[in-house]
């Protein structure tokens, strides 16, 4: 067959590129991000260089601040007159009463209760541990062979466990910003009868711990848990039937850190046995 008179058509297919269809459209995307955490981390840095004063009084702009309001102050044509404002140091660096001001005095309130019971509750002094956790202050009331904190299998205080109660109320009743949770321990020894439980004890002791709280002036508002482990969390792991297991602990923690307390009780939950 003649090919003659017929158009001759080469099809050139161009090689290479940048990912297809796709073209370099993704560099752009991760440049913007890189760029957007070096801001973000600068950001970071230059508030960490910042004096506390300053930053109560940046917070304090953009919290007024609003696109649609007229409320607020502006920066604009006052530059560094804005953060040269004078602020009450209340606002920066709160008294021991005030709101967020617990961390300041927790290792104050150890010393200061550890010292009360050493001169008040000397007898019993070994029965009472007081020591700072994460958060707050943990007092322990931890009973001893023959001399135990409440009447034996019932939730009746002694007399020298009430008088501790009373030594740690008024350490704590007026620290506004404390929230205080309240645990009962018991060893591994069971009742005879399965109406009544290590359960129902350990949960009446801490129940009745804090009415002892309540009656010599602790507000209620300040009570953020009470609860009962039974012999799920023992102090002497090597010996469950020690005497020691069975105990109040008492943590005083600030309300802003509450956040203590659900972790405490979430790692109480995944380690107990399946």
């Amino acid at each position: 067959m003649s090919t003659k008179g017929q158009s001759i058509i080469i099809k050139r297919v161009k090689k290479g590129g940048h990912g297809g269809g796709h073209g370099g459209s993704w560099k752009v995307a991760y440049a913007d991000f890189v760029t957007a955490m070096m801001a973000f981390f600068l950001l970071m840095w230059l508030l960490s260089m910042v004096s506390p004063d300053k930053r109560v009084k940046l917070a304090g702009y953009f919290s007024t601040l609003s696109i649609y309001d007229s409320v607020g102050f502006s920066f604009l044509g006052k530059g560094a007159d804005v953060l040269d404002t004078q602020i009450p140091r209340s606002e920066i660096m709160p008294s021991d009463k005030q709101s967020g001001s617990f961390f300041s005095i927790r290792d104050e309130l150890q010393k200061k209760l550890k010292e009360q019971i050493e001169k008040k509750m000397a007898d019993v002094k070994d029965q009472v541990m007081v020591d700072v956790v994460e958060n707050g202050v943990r007092i322990q009331l931890v009973d001893k062979e023959g001399k135990p904190m409440f009447d034996l299998g019932k939730a009746d205080l002694t007399p020298d466990a009430k008088k501790i109660i009373k030594i740690v109320t008024e350490n704590i009743k007026d620290i506004n910003d404390a929230k205080v949770s309240i645990e009962g321990h018991t060893d591994a020894l069971n009742y005879a009868t399965t109406k009544y439980t290590n359960w129902e004890l350990s949960t009446d002791r801490a129940s009745t711990a804090r009415k002892e709280l309540e009656v010599n002036g602790l507000n209620p508002d300040h009570i953020a848990k009470v609860a009962g482990f039974a012999a799920t969390d023992l102090l002497i792991k090597t010996s469950p039937t020690d005497p020691r297991n069975r105990r109040i602990s008492i943590l005083v923690f600030s309300e802003t850190r509450g956040d203590y307390v659900k972790k405490i009780d979430v790692i109480k939950e995944l380690s107990k046995p399946k």
